[in-house]
């Protein structure tokens, strides 16, 4: 496991249970309490965690921390890849018009979708645009204008959301941070919200990709109800209780 992969694992615990421990996190992850020792001092120099005896808390900042994209591309590999894979099963009949949002795991499915599988793509990711575009399947490509912003080079703000609101769209293929019953699905920043609410608002199928990480984890802005989505994929390492619930609150869960 790449130790960004750990760190972030080791985050979504700690906001999940508002506390971590050395021991626990050692036998978690198979690796000496000095090592984890290490990894708390990294998250706690970031601000993300504060380190308190024998473990961490919570930073009071930390709904607003958000990795780059480049950071969180190493981690999951192996649960991103096959989640993606799991998700061209949802890809529309050729000749409709599919919605990918910006992230990691989507940017993998783009990788994924074979030659002519794809009509017409409507996407906020600079990468994503740039990967199909360059593919020359004969796909059409459209990338939605707006701010882009570094850290997730996606494009955000008004035009992005006010072109969304005049589409209708086959399927959206979107992204989370974040999952639980209560709080939905949620981000870190109010202005990547807002064009993943509109995704999932222009679509008649709202596909979600997540890593199991993101269950049971709450970030600051929520941009839709579990019910909003039709089907969440995820990997195997989701809880029996998490996958019961996450189905009670009326979604299909598909793990892969």
């Amino acid at each position: 496991m790449y130790a960004e992969e750990r760190h972030r694992t080791i985050v979504n615990l700690a906001l999940r249970y508002d506390r971590v421990s050395v021991a626990d996190l050692a036998t978690r992850f198979d690796v000496t309490t000095e090592t984890i020792r290490r990894d708390l001092d990294v998250l706690d120099k970031r601000g993300i965690l504060r380190r308190v005896h024998g473990g961490a808390v919570v930073a009071e900042n930390v709904a607003l921390v958000e990795t780059a994209l480049t950071e969180r591309e190493p981690a999951f590999v192996a649960q991103k890849t096959r989640i993606a894979e799991a998700a061209l099963a949802y890809l529309p009949p050729v000749g409709s018009t599919v919605i990918l949002d910006a992230g990691t795991t989507i940017g993998r499915l783009a990788a994924a979708v074979p030659p002519g599988a794809l009509s017409t793509v409507v996407t906020n990711s600079v990468p994503v645009a740039a990967q199909l575009a360059a593919a020359n399947g004969g796909v059409q490509v459209h990338l939605l204008g707006g701010r882009v912003r570094g850290i997730t080079q996606a494009t955000v703000g008004g035009e992005a959301v006010a072109a969304l609101g005049r589409l209708r769209c086959d399927v959206a293929f979107v992204g989370t941070n974040g999952i639980t019953v209560g709080h939905g699905f949620s981000t870190p920043d109010p202005d990547e919200a807002a064009v993943k609410e509109a995704m999932v608002a222009a679509a008649r199928r709202t596909v979600v990709l997540a890593d199991s990480s993101k269950i049971g984890v709450e970030l600051l802005v929520t941009f839709a109800p579990l019910a909003a989505a039709d089907v969440l994929i995820t990997d195997s390492g989701i809880s029996a209780h998490d996958r019961a619930d996450l189905s009670n609150a009326g979604i299909e869960v598909v793990i892969a």
